[in-house]
């Protein structure tokens, strides 16, 4: 086992405390940035064990390749909060093993079946978590092979929150877990255990995110930038038919909207380059029409506080030249109006 402490590589991640966070994909309320990494411009493999690759490329994306078992300790600064949500982008190959990918624990050591604090353990077909008060053969998920195939081939979002007990946790907007007690240490560092393999069995982390959780992200975005994008609201191939997985996104907006009762906003759809841009933008005014019509006869949102507008491929968010980058390019953005 090959252990990265990154504690003693200040340069290798940038600790941000009190910083507001404006990441699209934080659906879930959001006050202190507490760690945010994406690996990109790191030039030296010094850093790194020989089986942990920052500046490995992939897609002509930066990222962390590992290809073997390791582990990652991750510094916050200070002790996670009762309430916080951590989120990893991890990339597992089409013919990759689909069981355990990553694990995820607070603190520095792994203690077998810690029934004081849970390891979380993720694969595309295969969830399980390990102590913390859980059983691990009731915690134990199996996903669909239809399933597990959104999830590979292309960086899968995992996001996890916690609110003291209270455990959450998401696959590209999927839940798998609504918990309401499981014990996690709360620590000043984050552990990672990364099991990838050589070739293409090798795993990739393109980014990891920590945040404590007191206010909305949404409107604080709002206030701070005037926008907010997010990847968080899928629609079927081709068409403006929303996928359920955008619920907890949509009930986000309309909670917002409710709650600050003078805020207008604007609903922006966007499509990356694939087709032709007439269709792209007519597709995309499609999509933001189908949002706004959602949040008024699904929750309730006064219609006239929204307006939409489809940009089809005209305002690319990245470059549309990898498959990364034309999935950040189909997006919602909100607009403060």
């Amino acid at each position: 086992m090959r252990t990265l402490d990154v504690t003693s590589e200040p340069d290798w991640l940038r600790v941000l405390a009190n910083v507001g966070a404006t990441h699209g994909r934080l659906p879930g309320p959001v006050a202190a940035l507490l760690l945010s990494q994406t690996f990109v411009g790191k030039d030296d493999f010094a850093l790194f064990p020989s089986r942990l690759a920052a500046n490995f490329r992939r897609d002509d994306e930066k990222m962390l390749r590992a290809t073997g078992t390791g582990e990652l300790l991750v510094p916050l600064g200070k002790k996670l909060p009762q309430k916080f949500t951590l989120e990893i982008d991890i990339l597992t190959p089409a013919n990759a093993s689909l069981g355990d990918r990553v694990r995820v624990e607070g603190g520095k050591s792994h203690v077998q079946s810690d029934e004081k604090s849970v390891e979380i353990s993720w694969g595309p077909q295969h969830i399980t978590l390990h102590g913390g008060g859980q059983n691990r053969s009731d915690s134990q998920l199996h996903l669909t092979d239809e399933e597990a195939a959104k999830l590979v081939d292309h960086p899968a979002h995992l996001r996890i929150l916690m609110d003291s007990g209270y455990f959450k946790m998401y696959a590209n907007e999927k839940r798998l877990y609504n918990i309401p007690e499981l014990l996690f240490r709360r620590d000043s560092v984050i552990r990672l255990a990364l099991v990838g393999g050589a070739d293409n069995e090798a795993l990739f982390i393109t980014s990891i995110r920590v945040a404590e959780s007191e206010t909305d992200v949404l409107y604080d975005a709002l206030l701070k930038k005037g926008r907010w994008a997010t990847q968080g609201i899928l629609f079927a191939t081709g068409k403006a038919e929303l996928q359920p997985e955008s619920r907890p996104v949509l009930k986000e907006i309309a909670s917002t909207l409710k709650k600050y009762g003078d805020l207008k906003i604007l609903i922006e759809g966007h499509t990356d380059n694939v087709g032709a841009a007439a269709s792209n933008l007519s597709l995309s005014d499609a999509r933001a029409a189908a949002v706004k019509a959602t949040l008024v006869s699904d929750f309730g949102v006064d219609a006239t506080r929204i307006t939409t507008k489809g940009f089809g491929d005209t305002k690319p968010s990245a470059p549309n030249t990898t498959a990364v980058g034309r999935a950040q390019n189909r997006r919602v953005e909100i607009v403060k109006q």
